[in-house]
């Protein structure tokens, strides 16, 4: 069984390449990065380490590389041949690879008898294949996506497992937590799809994808934001600070309402699910910086993402959002030079004001509660950090 996977960065390799190994499949990376690709086609193996104790390690076998920019045809052939096709290159680059994909596509399914296919994006994102299939499908002429419509899928999936900074010896090395989750909705595959060991089928995805983004997500951006503020280097310092923890909890307890009352999750399950994600933040063994953390404030503060859309929705259902506001002001304060995005608020912020920056990247009005509430913590915040 063949698998080709986009992206040879540390999710790519650490999580999912690793489990589609495991499943039986040769995994072949497609990526831009030379130095990456170059050592798959000479190593045809890496380690992936595990952040615990034990510090495990696991040999990943039976894979290979493409560099998509300059081997394009060798790229195409790798998308006509798959058995499967996975994702993990950032939402933002979706678009990047899906010329690739739908010349492969077309390929595919030119041939006699096409097998059916699934293309999965596993990225931070509600949505991910969905909007992956956009790009594509874009790129298709009518006859060749109708064909598609009945051979190829694109299910949605949600992905969780933190991959720290890290700098290895061997650039195919990854570090990677023990714990993980992928889970695949099954509404939008094949019938009859051969499943993967390790990934969890569900009929109803967005309550899985909304309580990793509005927990693990939430509840990473905002301790890493406070930390910063407090002059701390790593997640773990920040975590052992207890009125940043106690505000995390605060902000997880807000988002978990909306989950239990949005979704139906059990209230008790869910509360053990937060002291999970706070235990993880605290592995001692993840050694991971907040302004990695933090980065890309923008995308954090879009009015989809981690602090906007369950603030909005707390408010919408009369629940606390003012631990997830004050998350938001944090993010305006986040002023990495090294972050563009960072440095992009910070210049809003001195030609526009706080009111409308907060609105220019949220979206929330500025009579609207939760702006306001976020305004109060920024000014508060701004006065504390002089």
């Amino acid at each position: 069984m063949k698998a080709v996977h986009f992206g040879a960065g540390n999710i790519g390799r650490g999580f999912i390449g690793l489990l589609l190994s495991q499943a039986g499949y040769e995994v072949t990376f497609l990526d831009v990065n030379e130095n990456l690709v170059s050592h798959l086609k000479q190593k045809r193996e890496y380690p992936v380490v595990l952040a615990s104790d034990q510090r495990e390690t696991i040999i990943v076998r039976n894979v290979t590389g493409i560099n998509s920019a300059t081997e394009t045809e060798a790229a195409v052939q790798a998308v006509a041949e798959a058995d499967i096709i996975t994702t993990a290159v950032g939402v933002n680059i979706l678009k990047f690879i899906a010329p690739t994909i739908a010349e492969g596509l077309k390929k595919r399914l030119s041939s006699g008898s096409p097998a059916p296919l699934h293309i999965i994006a596993c990225e931070n994102a509600i949505g991910g294949s969905t909007q992956l299939k956009e790009h594509v499908y874009g790129l298709l002429d009518e006859a060749t996506r109708s064909k598609a419509d009945s051979l190829v899928a694109f299910p949605d999936a949600a992905v969780d497992r933190i991959v720290p900074l890290q700098q290895h010896d061997n650039p195919l090395e990854v570090e990677v937590e023990p714990f993980y989750e992928w889970a695949v909705d099954t509404s939008q595959m094949i019938p009859g799809y051969t499943p993967i060991e390790g990934v969890h089928y569900v009929d109803r995805l967005e309550p899985y994808i909304e309580r990793k983004l509005f927990t693990v997500n939430t509840g990473h951006c905002s301790a890493a934001y406070r930390g910063y503020l407090k002059g701390y280097e790593l997640i773990q310092e920040a975590m052992d600070d207890q009125q940043i923890a106690d505000e995390l909890y605060g902000v997880l307890k807000e988002t978990g309402a909306v989950m239990v009352a949005k979704h139906g999750f059990d209230a008790a399950e869910h509360e053990a699910y937060i002291q999970k994600i706070m235990e993880r933040f605290r592995n001692p063994a993840l050694k991971d910086e907040v302004t990695r953390i933090g980065r890309s404030p923008i995308r954090k503060l879009s009015p989809n993402d981690r602090l906007v859309s369950p603030a909005l929705q707390a408010f919408d259902r009369g629940l606390s959002y003012d631990g997830l506001a004050k998350s938001m002001a944090t993010a305006l304060l986040f002023d990495v030079q090294e972050d563009p995005e960072a440095v992009q608020i910070q210049q809003t912020l001195n030609e526009r004001g706080a009111s409308e920056t907060l609105t220019h990247f949220t979206g929330i009005p500025a009579d609207h509660p939760v702006h306001q509430a976020a305004i109060k913590h920024y000014e508060q915040l701004k006065q504390a950090v002089k």
